[in-house]
């Protein structure tokens, strides 16, 4: 009784809005967060916040200096260990009600991968390159699996929901190029990763419109935002023939 009525409370001001089924539907969900750097961080913070059952975390990196300025699940004492250790520290402080795995491996579209994201209620892409994205998307495609996509770069950034039926990033985007390292203020991924947060707890909850088939742009410089619709690209090698 304990355990119900610490959770009531933790949860208390998303039971007044979703309901406790909803909240049980969270409570029973897995997410796979692939890559804990600035949205990672962002990702993880928010969904153990909200109590989502389990949290899969895959990353392969250590803290450096350098990631501090956005990455805020890693402090100035973490340099130098993984991240996915960083992390789990912070998370299971947070809140010690979630589950939480680590996976130190980059990701690949492995056996092991294609095994967690299968186990997955959904998928975050968290990831900061875009041959990794792609795997990532084609494996989530394949598998009928949800996907919570962001990009970041410079007071930019990009967001949108894959799922089945709908368009994947290979339609989106049709040759991304990659920047590295990407410049990045602080904030932007930070606002992005909660976005991919919220758009994970709709998925699971059914609360809210998730932005299935749609690209939400956000714009720091000019703090605005605008939503274009996305469309299935015909004989896109990911979802054309799906």
């Amino acid at each position: 009784m304990r355990g119900l009525s610490d959770a009531l409370q933790r949860y208390a001001r998303q039971i007044s809005l979703w309901g406790l089924e909803s909240q049980e539907k969270l409570a029973s969900s897995t997410v796979l967060v692939v890559g804990l750097g600035g949205l990672g961080s962002a990702v993880a913070l928010y969904l153990a916040a909200a109590g989502v059952g389990k949290l899969v975390l895959v990353d392969s990196d250590s803290v450096s200096l350098s990631d501090l300025n956005r990455q805020v699940l890693h402090w100035t004492r973490d340099i130098g260990r993984m991240k996915v250790d960083s992390a789990v520290e912070k998370l299971r402080e947070l809140n010690p009600g979630v589950e939480i795995e680590r996976v130190k491996a980059s990701f690949k579209p492995t056996p092991k991968m294609r095994e967690l994201v299968r186990a997955a209620t959904v998928v975050v892409d968290c990831l900061d390159n875009w041959k990794s994205r792609l795997a990532l998307n084609d494996l989530c495609v394949k598998l009928g699996k949800p996907l919570v996509h962001a990009a970041v770069e410079g007071m930019q950034g990009h967001l949108t929901v894959v799922a089945p039926g709908a368009p994947c990033l290979r339609c989106i985007f049709k040759n991304p190029l990659d920047r590295a390292p990407a410049p990045v203020i602080a904030p932007v991924p930070g606002i992005l990763g909660a976005a991919e947060a919220l758009e994970t707890l709709k998925l699971i909850t059914g609360y809210g419109k998730p932005l299935t088939g749609k690209l939400l742009v956000y714009d720091g410089f000019s703090n605005t935002v605008e939503v274009f619709e996305a469309e299935r690209r015909p004989g896109c090698p990911a979802c054309g023939r799906r």
